[in-house]
């Protein structure tokens, strides 16, 4: 996960250099390339949209053909109970058994009377048809059973306790799902890539359930962290936040939501120009504010504001009035600011990221406070490698960088 780049001057400990604002065009014609460009991924969007709501449409066909063949095939199946017709007999004592038990009147050796066995003949038809017409009936409640137990989120049939049914199978299969995609996320990068086909195998069937659109956007930032290419990453990026833009129309109260969907903006931005960076700067900040508004208890959060700050904070004079030029209130914040959320991660949960001890080091340094960056140095080389960290690809803290800071 990425917070959102723009340009910072070198400074100690980082060796980041300072990446030029507009190299050799001039701002017009910038301006110009970048309308070009907008236009372009507004007409893709639309191709996107379009094709999606055929796949809807073409999903919605299926599932009505294989309830119909369900239906077909169980219906037959019930008529198969009785394939042949009950022969009649024309031996004397069958027919003679028969007639006695219906009339009463005996039996003689001349064999049965022509009104007994017309009597009989008539007593067997009606057997018969009162044995198809119980089939029938049959068959009619077998139908709806199918028909009850296959209806599926379109909500064909509106009957209560078919939705009940419905529910409790898409919940308990659910359920299972998830927690198959977060084990699959906190492995190593086969894992990730397992677990991002996983939820794309299941889109179909839970694309309308907040916690399945969620880990979907992050398999997306997973594959967009582990891909080399550049134009795969963007490419992972820009369709992980499409999916969460769909689902904040929905979900405005997911904090989940909210977060990644400010993870997939930062990873987008390392593939943007200067004034499209700003821009997602700020749309950034409001998204993890949401998070953490509604999700107070979460470090994630913390750790990405706190980022945040301390970039905004390093910004040089040439990046702010780049942003003063382009808004009107360019982004602010300080070091103060970044070391306090940073400190909130630890409160919530120590050892959370040694990335965070590392941040949480540079900012006493920063303030002037070297014994406190000398200590918080040490506790985060004594974390793990394999903390929850969140990684970021802007100024990334190398282990050479630690040491450094920590010499200082």
């Amino acid at each position: 996960q990425a917070v959102p780049r723009v340009p910072v001057p070198i400074e100690a400990g980082d060796g980041a250099a300072c990446t030029p604002l507009l190299a050799h065009a001039e701002p017009a014609d910038v301006l110009e390339r970048l309308d070009f460009v907008l236009r372009n991924i507004s007409e893709l969007r639309k191709e996107v949209e379009e094709l999606r709501n055929s796949l809807q449409h073409l999903a919605a066909e299926i599932v009505g053909q294989v309830r119909s063949h369900l239906e077909e095939t169980q219906k037959a199946t019930r008529r198969r109970r009785f394939p042949f017709p009950r022969e009649r007999s024309d031996s004397t004592g069958s027919s003679s058994i028969y007639f006695t038990a219906s009339s009463g009147a005996a039996n003689t050796d001349d064999g049965e009377s022509e009104g007994g066995y017309s009597t009989a003949n008539a007593e067997s038809d009606y057997d018969r048809e009162s044995e198809r017409e119980s089939e029938e009936e049959e068959d009619e409640v077998s139908c709806e059973t199918v028909r009850t137990a296959r209806r599926d989120s379109l909500d064909l049939v509106n009957e209560d306790e078919g939705l009940l049914v419905v529910d409790s199978l898409v919940t308990e299969g659910l359920g299972h799902l998830l927690q198959q995609a977060d084990r699959l996320h906190e492995g190593d990068e086969q894992g990730k890539r397992e677990g991002f086909q996983l939820l794309l195998n299941n889109k179909l069937a839970y694309a309308d359930q907040k916690d399945f659109l969620w880990r979907l956007a992050r398999a997306y930032s997973d594959m967009c962290e582990i891909t080399e290419d550049a134009d795969e990453k963007r490419s992972y990026a820009a369709d992980g936040k499409e999916e969460l833009e769909v689902a904040l129309q929905k979900w405005d109260q997911s904090a989940e939501c909210h977060q990644w969907y400010a993870i997939l903006c930062g990873q987008l931005s390392q593939h943007q120009s200067t004034r499209e960076r700003i821009q997602t700067g700020y749309v950034f900040k409001e998204h993890i504010d949401k998070a953490i508004e509604l999700k107070p208890e979460d470090p994630k959060s913390y750790y990405l504001l706190g980022r945040w700050c301390y970039q905004v904070s390093h910004l040089g004079w040439l990046e702010k009035k780049t942003a003063s030029a382009l808004f009107e209130a360019p982004p602010t914040a300080t070091v103060q600011e970044a070391l306090q959320n940073f400190l909130r991660v630890e409160e919530l949960s120590p050892g959370f990221s040694k990335a965070g001890r590392v941040y949480i080091a540079k900012c006493y340094r920063d303030l002037g406070n070297n014994s406190a960056a000398h200590l918080w140095m040490n506790l985060a080389s004594e974390l793990p490698a394999n903390t929850k960290e969140v990684t970021v690809s802007v100024r990334p803290v190398t282990w050479a960088g630690m040491k450094r800071l920590q010499r200082e």
